[in-house]
């Protein structure tokens, strides 16, 4: 572990450059990306946000949120202006990936158009006019740190504008009270599972509880012609289970070892 987060400290280059804003400071849990700077800066306690897990609308003149993780506690909340030549979707996807190879869990996922509009990110959401650009060219992830951090929420915003000028904004609030437990959206699970071809679920109950069989359901459902493994010490608890929640038996294969909780791979085709 000690090794992996030197290797990331040289990728990203967490040092301060001269141009930051004043008092800045970069997150413990995401170190900087190369050459970038921040821009806008802000720290304070007591502070409540609403976390958008759906894509946004307006209607009516009203914006519309699809669903929403809300908390209260100390948010600190900060904006890098990307080095030229690089896009915001590939510094995104480095913090991202980065974050949850520290066991932090990916609440949701959008990237593109799929987010909705990025002018209701950077004006409703973010109050920051820098963060509006294209609507195909931004990508935003909610997620909850590992233990003992598992109180805190994670935000990543990237967007690159008009001008090809790219940012990544980040905030991460600690909460006041402890956070209930937050499902994932279907859309994120099936993201991860397609992106990567795993899904690894090592915090899962130990026998299939009604909530996650219903949501893993839903997640593969989304996408019928998916197959898919399950492998754990209750892989055949969970298969059964969503088959219950109906899934078809034949897209199901099921691998029982000693690993703790769920580990979902796609099969390949023959």
């Amino acid at each position: 572990m000690r090794l992996f987060s030197l290797m990331l400290f040289c990728l990203y280059g967490s040092v301060a450059l001269a141009a930051d804003v004043a008092g800045s400071q970069d997150l413990e849990v995401l170190p900087r990306f190369a050459r970038a700077e921040i821009i806008e800066f802000s720290q304070a306690s007591g502070q409540e946000r609403v976390f958008p897990t759906g894509p946004l609308s307006r209607i009516s003149g009203k914006l519309r949120i699809e669903s929403q993780v809300s908390a209260e506690g100390q948010l600190t909340a900060l904006t890098y202006a990307l080095p030229d030549g690089h896009a915001a979707l590939e510094v995104f996807n480095l913090a991202r990936t980065q974050v949850q190879a520290q066991g932090a869990e990916l609440l949701y996922w959008c990237q593109g158009r799929d987010c909705g509009s990025s002018s209701l990110w950077a004006n409703s959401v973010f109050a920051n006019a820098q963060l509006y650009g294209s609507d195909d060219q931004q990508a935003y992830a909610l997620l909850r740190l590992a233990a003992p951090q598992q109180d805190s929420l994670l935000v990543l915003y990237g967007i690159t504008r008009g001008n090809r000028r790219a940012y990544l904004h980040v905030e991460q609030l600690n909460a006041s009270a402890p956070l209930a437990e937050l499902l994932p959206s279907p859309g994120t699970l099936l993201q991860q599972l397609k992106s990567t071809q795993h899904l690894s679920l090592a915090h899962l109950p130990a026998t299939p509880s009604a909530a996650w069989s219903a949501l893993l359901a839903r997640s593969l459902n989304m996408d019928s012609t998916l197959r898919v493994s399950l492998a754990g010490a209750q892989a055949e608890a969970w298969r059964a289970a969503l088959v219950a929640q109906g899934v078809r038996s034949a897209r199901l294969t099921a691998e029982v070892n000693a690993e703790a909780g769920l580990v979902i791979s796609v099969q390949t085709r023959q």
